[in-house]
């Protein structure tokens, strides 16, 4: 008989293996009253359901390879924490009753597109079709049935992801003409986090497993009635989350698209990687004048202390010598990518040193390049 979950997570994917579920199967080794959870695949792809199987409370191998304290690491750590896998198709009133009956903590990363369909959706008889509406209707059921609030910790990549999904939430429930009580319990009583995370997954274990980088984050910021998932180096209580989305989009996110921008202009090897591009001294150089002659000092005017310790961490993530992080791929999308991080990070110097020049950034900003 499978073990009763306290926590759902809605999203299969490789990242949240290498993540959360490895931070939450520490905290668990540990004694940590966390866990064990339940995963939901969201959608009906196919070519998932063998990772789904393997849900089924057996270890899942999580290989980190890469670079700590500049020396090559390579260890298989495991994921324990995950004992069942259901299909929000497949095994729709399993989910219910798992969601009413055991759960009281979500987790959810349902990729790029995971909120996309939700602003014209109600809910009904029928099984929603995009993730905040089928959370919607799983939440109704659980007030009416349970009454017990829930935690919710949103990982999708978009800004103030609690904030944003709770406002989904509600929309499509006063859409539906759900009672205006339970709109009032979903968003006021339910504690809805806005969280960051980072890691670098660059590869698949079959049937269930992945490749990650050494360096992780779960960036989860603090509000009244949050309690953490688990405590777990990884895992960084913050006061303000937009410290860590600015580090993150601002050295990291616009270091990549400043490589890519040469890259293109440049012309460089169609697979060339970003270990490689940066073992070109020249390269190297232009990005180390980048980071520390124009991005560290808006972040210093921003009171972003933090900013050279992460620029270290970085630099050790682009040099890692087992990951194939191709500028091919980094460079899709490209002008959209410069006028928010590039573009964003002028405009933050506008606020905080406006006398500051940022010659290459502006010239990089005006150029026609992925335009």
């Amino acid at each position: 008989m499978t073990a009763a979950t306290p926590i759902i997570q809605f999203g299969t994917s490789r990242f949240l293996q290498a993540h959360a579920d490895l931070f939450i199967s520490d905290a668990m080794a540990e004694g940590q009253a966390v866990g064990p959870i339940t995963v939901v695949q969201t959608t009906g792809a196919a070519e998932r359901s063998g990772r789904l199987a393997a849900f089924n409370g057996r270890p899942i191998p999580i290989l980190i390879r890469g670079l700590e304290g500049g020396r090559p690491v390579e260890r298989t750590e495991y994921t324990r924490s995950i004992v069942r896998g259901l299909s929000a198709l497949a095994d729709r009133e399993e989910v219910e009753r798992v969601f009413v009956e055991e759960a009281g903590t979500v987790i959810s990363n349902t990729g790029d597109g995971g909120y996309a369909g939700a602003s014209e959706e109600t809910v009904g008889e029928e099984i929603p079709r995009s993730f905040p509406a089928k959370l919607t209707k799983l939440l109704a059921a659980r007030w009416l049935r349970n009454g017990a609030p829930m935690t919710l910790f949103p990982c999708e990549l978009v800004n103030s992801n609690g904030a944003v999904l709770s406002g989904l939430c509600a929309d499509i429930a006063r859409r539906s003409q759900l009672p205006a009580a339970f709109v009032d319990w979903l968003t006021q009583d339910c504690v809805w986090a806005n969280s960051l995370v980072d890691r670098i997954v660059s590869g698949a274990l079959e049937p269930a497993g992945a490749i990650a980088e050494p360096y992780a984050l779960w960036a989860i910021e603090i509000r009244p009635g949050l309690a953490m998932p688990c405590r777990h180096r990884h895992v960084s209580p913050v006061d303000d989350l937009r410290v860590n989305e600015r580090l993150k989009l601002f050295i990291l996110n616009l270091g990549h698209t400043c490589l890519a921008e040469r890259w293109i202009a440049d012309r460089r090897p169609e697979r060339e990687t970003v270990k490689q591009i940066l073992a070109d001294p020249a390269m190297r150089a232009y990005l180390d004048e980048i980071h520390l002659g124009e991005v560290l000092p808006v972040m210093a005017a921003a009171g972003i202390a933090e900013a050279p310790a992460y620029r270290a961490t970085v630099i050790e993530r682009f040099l890692n010598p087992f990951l194939e992080h191709r500028m091919a791929d980094i460079a899709m999308n490209h002008a959209a990518k410069k006028e928010r991080r590039i573009g964003g990070l002028l405009k933050l110097a506008a606020e905080v040193g406006p006398a500051m020049a940022l010659p290459t950034l502006r010239r990089l900003a005006q150029s026609g390049i992925g335009g």
